[in-house]
């Protein structure tokens, strides 16, 4: 399952967003979305869990925790169209 991470502190690592998530659970992806210019991040990214029941866990237990100072926004990410 890909879940959506919202409100990630512009200095935060993919490394450091997969190691809080793999508290609740497998982590076999996490990704920061970075601005194509300048290469800062946007403030959000995507973390994978295969398991379906780890990641709605993850979903219950991240919202709103408080991730390098911020209050994070979780949900399970919708596909693009």
């Amino acid at each position: 399952m890909n879940l959506y991470i919202g409100n990630l502190s512009y200095k935060a690592t993919e490394e450091e967003l997969k190691a809080f998530f793999e508290r609740f659970g497998t982590v076999s992806a996490a990704r920061i979305i970075t601005d194509r210019e300048t290469g800062r991040s946007r403030g959000f990214g995507f973390v994978e869990m295969p398991d379906a029941a780890q990641a709605q866990a993850a979903i219950k237990g991240a919202e709103g925790a408080e991730f390098l100072g911020r209050e994070l926004r979780v949900n399970e990410a919708r596909a693009r169209e």
